[in-house]
Order: C-alpha cells, then structure tokens, then sequence
C-alpha cells in the first residue's frame, strides 16, 4: 500500500483503484467519456480503470465528485463514516482521560488503535497511540510513555513537524518526569529550532514547546531561558483557539513568575488555568493548578493555604488513580508539614515514597532527592547527624544525574554545614566547592545555545 502523506491515508495499489472506479461508473451508468469530461479524455479513464496509473489528488477528487463518493473511499475502498466514528470515539476516549480513570481511558484506546491500524487510518491510530502514551504517564509508567510516544512520532513520520509535536512533548515530558533534563530539554530545543528556522509558525505547536521547555529550565536553574519561553509563550497564546492549551500555558508560566517574586501574577495565572480547567472538566489538570497554588502559597508563607491546596491536588490525583504524580505532591505537602511543625507527620508521609514503587532514579529523580533532602532536615532536627547525612547523600545521588543545578546547590550547603557542625572541615570545604560549581554553571551554561525564537520576536533575550 501507498501512503498519502498529506491525509495520512494509505491508498491501495493503481489496479485496486481502477477497478473500484470501474464499478461506481457502472453503477451510475456513466461511460468513460462522461466520467472524464471536461477535464480528462476517455482514454485517461480506460487507462486508470485497467490499473496502468495512479490518479493525482486533483483526478481523485473530480472523479469522487463524478461518481458521488469521497476521496478516501476511492483510494482505500472505506467508507468515510468509519474514520469519522473513530474520532468520535477517541473524543469520548480523552474526556475518560480527562475526567475519569486512566486504566479506562486505556482500554478504550488500545482498542481503537487495533481498529484504526486495521483500516489504514494513520492519523486515528497515532491519535490513540498518543492518548496511551498519556495514559502511561499518568499511571507512572515513564518506560512505557517514552515508547508509546515514540511509536506515535513513527507513524507520524511523513508528516509536518507540527503534527508530531504533541508526541514529541510527551516523550519529553517521559524524560523530564525520570530525571532526565538535559535530555528533555534538548527534544524540546531541537523541535523549536527546526520550526523558526523554517518558517514553519504554527502557534498551536510553538505554544505546547516553549510551555513544556519551562518546567526543565527550572529545574535545571536556567530562569532566563525559562522566563524567555514563558513570555514568548504569553505572545502566542491569543493565537491559539484550544483552551485546555492555554489553560496548560498559564500553569507552565506561573511558574517562572514565582521565580522573578511575581507571586500575585502567578496566582492570577493559576487562577486563569483553573477556571479554565474547571469549564472542561479536565480533573488531573485541574489537581496541577491546586498543586501549583500549593506551591506558590508556600513560596510566600502563606503555610495554611499551601497545606491545603497541596491536599486538594493529593487527593484529586489519588481519586484520578495517578500514582507517580501523587507521590510528587506528596514530597511538597511533607516541605510544608515540617516547615508547620509537623515534623512526624512529614516523615510519615515520605519514608513509603521511597520504595522503588514510588520514586527513585528512574521515576521521579528530581522528588525522589527532595523527599531523602527533607527526611535529612528532619534527622538533624532530632539530632541523628548520621542519618541526616546518609539522606543528604542519597539526595545528591539522584539529583547530580539529573542537573537540577539549584537542588543541588542547596543541597551541598545543607552537607557542608553537617560536616562543619561535626569537626570534618575540609570535607565542608569540598561540598561548599561542589555545591559553588553547580550555583555558578546553571542549565544556561551546560545547555548549549539557546533555541532561535520566532522571526516576529527579538532574539538576545535569554
């Protein structure tokens, strides 16, 4: 079979073609000279319906005009309801997603993949592919996104870049979710470059990337690179017609906001994402806003409404059954217990996220090193110094795979003044020099150039 790479339909061989259009001529009670005319001969018809040539897409479309039908149907001999009942159903698959449990909205799209890769209906099947791939992530299972997405961008192959970034973001999203930052970073950079560079303005595609490139800037340190994006994506949101789209941008900005001390206009994001979240009842984004207001609650002292914003987002993740995200929020509401006094309750609710289960190197590095960070604080509140460095250590364990430069500032200080507090003074001086390098050579210097902007934009801002 011959893939159309404009419509992502597969066409059948010239002779499968040739007969289809021999039958519907007949049918009709047409000749060839009436089929053909004005624009062919009868000759050009004898000669298709014998299967000796493939008709262009503009000999398709006035032949399905001639004879009643589709263009799909001539090529492929489907019927054009069936694509139609497909997107139907995958609509009904993402709101399962959306608003319902993610082991429901996978067998739902497991089965129209089957369905879709059955018809030939690429662009139905990536699209189920990709609900999987969220899924996936939403389940925690970070090995089996990445190859689901992956799968997604291969069906995809022949298409135009700014089909694929929707499975591009979600591979790295898979990434940035394990750990792996510079990693997710470099997908997302790349596809950005390739799309300025091209020419290829696509705000639907440019907003899921540079709104997707703001959390692994943080976490690697890289605030200018992450307000850059955070403005740019701000510009091309009045462009853009999906709203969970922008409500996903005002909630990736928000964050950036904290950054530069611009708590007000970050809730005010939030506010923006949530309301918006609300109206289309998408439930797991909707948990990330009270997650995200959680965090910037804390971030200003306000410690009784991060502790319950922090609840509201734990608990909605937990109904949503969505495990790796849960245990994540649950590291924040553990900040925010002991920072209340609640140290017990704190390192009740972060000795079981350590279980491979729930976080480690491979599944939520950048966490995982928060929770052993913070049960080290509360060990050296106590008094064990032993336990609280065994903590630290495991921190910096997992977080120098990742290049959270911050994180890991911040966690060589806590070392070094552990050391010093204990008479071992020069290994003080080596985790204060450690921690110096990591603080001077954030994600802007280890990143590599920045990614061009769009020509309607100054570059020279990162």
């Amino acid at each position: 079979m011959a893939e159309n790479s404009t419509h992502g339909i597969r066409a059948d061989e010239p002779s499968d073609i040739g007969r289809r259009v021999l039958r519907l001529r007949t049918e009709k009670g047409l000749t060839q000279k009436q089929l053909a005319e004005p624009a062919y001969t009868a000759a050009y018809i004898s000669t298709l319906e014998a299967g000796r040539v493939r008709p262009s897409e503009t000999a398709l479309r006035h032949l399905a005009g001639r004879l009643g039908t589709t263009v799909e149907e001539l090529t492929t001999g489907r019927p054009p309801h069936l694509a139609t009942e497909l997107r139907m159903r995958l609509t009904d698959a993402r709101r399962t997603l959306a608003t319902g449990d993610a082991e429901d909205a996978a067998a739902l799209f497991r089965a129209l993949r089957a369905e879709a890769a059955a018809l030939s209906l690429v662009n139905e099947e990536s699209a189920a592919v990709l609900g999987l791939g969220d899924c996936a992530l939403e389940s925690g299972d970070l090995t089996a996104a990445r190859d689901l997405f992956a799968d997604a961008e291969a069906l995809l192959a022949d298409q135009p870049l700014p089909r694929r970034v929707p499975a591009l973001r979600g591979r790295a999203t898979a990434h940035l979710l394990a750990g792996e930052l510079r990693y997710a970073c470099y997908l997302l950079e790349a596809a950005l470059d390739e799309l300025n560079a091209s020419g290829m303005h696509d705000p639907d595609a440019l907003l899921l990337l540079y709104t997707a490139s703001i959390a692994p800037y943080m976490d690697m340190g890289a605030h200018a690179r992450a307000a850059h994006a955070a403005e740019l994506a701000l510009a091309l949101a009045p462009q853009v017609d999906d709203p969970a789209l922008v409500a996903a941008m005002h909630r990736g900005v928000a964050r950036s906001l904290i950054a530069e001390g611009r708590i007000a206009d970050a809730d005010a994001s939030l506010a923006k994402a949530q309301e918006l979240y609300q109206q289309l009842r998408i439930r797991t984004e909707l948990a990330h806003c009270h997650w995200m207001r959680g965090y910037v609650h804390a971030q200003d002292g306000n410690l009784r409404k991060a502790e319950s914003e922090l609840r509201t987002a734990r608990d909605m993740l937990a109904s949503k059954r969505a495990p790796l995200f849960t245990v994540q929020v649950e590291v924040e509401l553990a900040d925010v217990l002991r920072r209340r006094g609640k140290a017990p309750e704190a390192e009740e609710l972060l000795r079981p996220l350590l279980a491979p289960t729930a976080l480690g190197a491979e599944r939520g590095a950048v966490h995982a090193g928060g929770a052993h960070r913070l049960l080290g604080l509360i060990a050296e509140d106590r008094g064990d110094t032993d336990a609280a460095e065994e903590h630290y250590c495991a921190a910096l364990s997992l977080l120098e795979r990742t290049g959270a430069a911050g994180d890991l500032a911040d966690l060589c200080r806590l070392l070094g003044d552990l050391l010093r507090r204990t008479g071992r003074t020069e290994a003080a001086l080596d985790a204060y020099r450690t921690g110096l390098g990591h603080r001077a050579a954030p994600g802007t210097t280890t990143l590599g150039p920045a990614p061009k902007a769009p020509p309607q934009w100054p570059v020279g801002r990162i």
